[in-house]
């Protein structure tokens, strides 16, 4: 799917936010409808830890944020989304640039959306690798992401209120 001119704008303002920007990491891609995002993560003076390979935190930071924002997108405003957990395998030493590829399919916006039905909240477990150039694995992030609907009650009452 092709990037559309407002994902394009999104990406350019990821990577002119500071705490992204920190990061060393670069989104290079998002697509139109938000389902897919790619990043870029360079071995460089800003992103090299001591002995010379690309430093955890920088490998955690740069993907943190994304499978979040993408449900935040594809959900839209009825839902309250968190990320609740995460975990790191470094597999290889990063010796070179790193690029992961998160991806949510519109069959699993559905069943989220047909859950929260019947459920207060879920919690969603994704698996993200970040890979050299061949596509070989030098790092798995596992995150885990809280999903709910927004109270309805809440948002009655105040409609309510403000009538009478």
């Amino acid at each position: 799917m092709k990037e559309s001119w407002k994902t394009r704008c999104v990406r350019y303002g990821f990577n002119l936010f500071p705490a992204y920007r920190g990061t060393g990491a670069r989104v290079i891609y998002i697509a139109e409808d938000y389902s897919e995002i790619t990043i870029q993560l360079p071995l460089n003076w800003r992103t090299r830890n001591y002995v010379g390979t690309i430093f955890g935190g920088s490998i955690y930071g740069a993907v943190d944020p994304m499978y979040m924002y993408m449900f935040l997108k594809l959900l839209g405003d009825d839902y309250i989304v968190w990320d609740k957990a995460a975990s790191i395998s470094f597999k290889k030493p990063g010796k070179s640039t790193l690029y992961a590829t998160f991806k949510v399919t519109p069959e699993e916006v559905e069943d989220v959306k047909r859950q929260l039905k019947s459920r207060h909240s879920l919690d969603r477990i994704y698996e993200v690798e970040l890979v050299d150039e061949t596509g070989l694995v030098h790092a798995v992030v596992e995150k885990t992401i809280y999903i709910r609907r927004k109270a309805r009650a809440d948002s009655e009452n105040i409609v309510s209120l403000q009538k009478s």
